[in-house]
This record gives structure tokens, sequence and C-alpha cells, in this order.
């Protein structure tokens, strides 16, 4: 049965097939769908910043804000906070350049990073794969404050990022579109990679999108669910010690603390 799911997963896992469901998420129409959506899913409307009736399209609440002060970010100023309401599908010390066991799969960061020269930043920090459900609230928030050093968008596939996909897809994370931002805080380097998935019509970065970056402030959206990797420089992070694998995550909680060099 597996080997069937994979094949229906390859051909289902092109851009056409996202785009098209884009598209419609995104037609006016649409809208009639929202609250069976968010019935579905079990998406608590109270907390959106509009009444369900206000959203114009599927993909306006999607990427829906909530009310002012529901997320309230950590108090202490040298926490990594989570940029996105997540569950954690892989975290742990980055080693020697691999990811270890996401879901049974090993990964390392030059291949997730497309490459990068900044790889190098990374052989022995630390990591976190945080899975955005369609329940969840889609936006996705600095960890840091810092500045932008770079941005790359990387081409590739949307095979889903759920558990089926992590587990019997081949390497999804460094094989799915991937939009890539690098942040220098004053404790180092942090990049947020943001992989794109089946039915993400697109990952777009919150416009006007400054140079320098405040804690809690938009970066980005999922016009879905999705993942975001989240890594740190190397020796610059310790994690908190009752987070694990499994653990659920809201945006602008600590994940932990960040020391200087």
């Amino acid at each position: 049965m597996k080997p069937l799911f994979r094949l229906l997963t390859e051909l289902s896992s092109r851009k056409w097939v996202s785009r098209m469901t884009g598209a419609f998420a995104k037609s006016k129409a649409s809208r009639y769908f929202i609250p069976q959506f968010a019935k579905s899913y079990g998406i608590p409307i109270e907390d959106a910043e509009k009444t369900i009736g206000e959203y114009r399209s599927l993909n306006e609440f999607f990427t829906r804000r909530l009310k002012p002060g529901l997320r309230p970010l950590a108090e202490r100023a040298d926490a990594l906070l989570s940029p996105v309401d997540a569950l954690i599908t892989g975290m742990g010390s980055i080693q020697s350049g691999t990811m270890l066991n996401v879901k049974g799969q090993d990964y390392t960061v030059d291949e997730l990073l497309n490459r990068s020269p900044r790889t190098l930043n990374y052989r022995n920090g630390f990591f976190f794969v945080l899975y955005l459900s369609p329940t969840d609230y889609h936006r996705i928030h600095s960890p840091v404050t810092g500045t932008i050093v770079e941005k790359e968008h990387v081409k590739g596939k949307v095979y889903p990022v759920n558990d089926f996909g992590l587990r019997e897809m081949k390497r999804v994370l460094s094989r799915n579109e991937r939009l890539i931002t690098y942040i220098d805080h004053e404790c180092g380097e942090i990049a947020v990679v943001k992989v794109g998935a089946l039915n993400v019509s697109s990952i777009r970065y919150a416009e006007p999108l400054p140079d320098k970056l405040e804690r809690g402030g938009d970066l980005a959206y999922f016009e879905f669910g999705s993942t975001v990797v989240l890594l740190t420089e190397n020796d610059i992070f310790v994690p908190r010690s009752d987070l694990a694998v499994g653990s659920k995550v809201k945006m602008g909680e600590s994940l932990g603390t960040l020391i200087g060099k």
C-alpha cells in the first residue's frame, strides 16, 4: 500500500496542482467554503482579527491575522522565539552538518540551504522542524531582533510535509520549494527556512519587509499549512529542557536561550 501512496503523492506533487488549488483559494467563490473549512479543522474563528464573513476568499482566511495580544512574546530578551504556531516534528544538535533522525531520515544542512557558503555557520548549531497543520495560524514571525543579511528562493517540488511525507517520501525538506532568510542577531546568525508543500500555492514575504526585524515582527506567510526549519549558528543556543519532538508551541513562545559567542 505504501508504494501506491508514494506513487500517488509523486503524481500530485507537481506545481500546477498547487497553482490550481491556489487559484481557487483566491477566488471569490471560495469564500463560501470558509465556514465548513473552519469547522472541519476545528479552527478557533473567535481568535481571527476579522469576523468570518469579512474574509473575501479562502486564501484571505488562511493567511488571517489574529486579534492583538493573543500571542504574547516571551519576556526574556535572550529568548529564541518560535516563529509560528506548530508541532515540533524534529529538533536537536546539528552534528558535523547533519540533522539527525527527522522522522527517520537524516538531512544535511548543505542540501537544506542549497549549498550556500553560509552552511559553515550551522555545521554544529541547533535545529527545529516546525510543522503547521491547516488548523494552525499561518503567519511567520521573526524569532529574534536582527538584520536580514541574505534571502534566497529555492525552486523545488511540493511534496506533503505531514507525517506521511516526512517518513515515506525521500528527503522532502530539501527537495521542496524553500524560501530562506538569514538574520544576523547580536549573538550570531539565524536561518529561517520556509518549506513549501502540497497545496501551498505560495510562500510570501510580508509587505513591506524591512531589513531590520523586531522580535515577533511579521516575516512571511504560507497560503496553507507547511513547515519552517529554524537553524541557529554554531554554539549560540541552549534549548528548553522540556521541549521534545511532539511538543506544540505557539508563536512568540521561547524555544530556548541565545548566548553570546
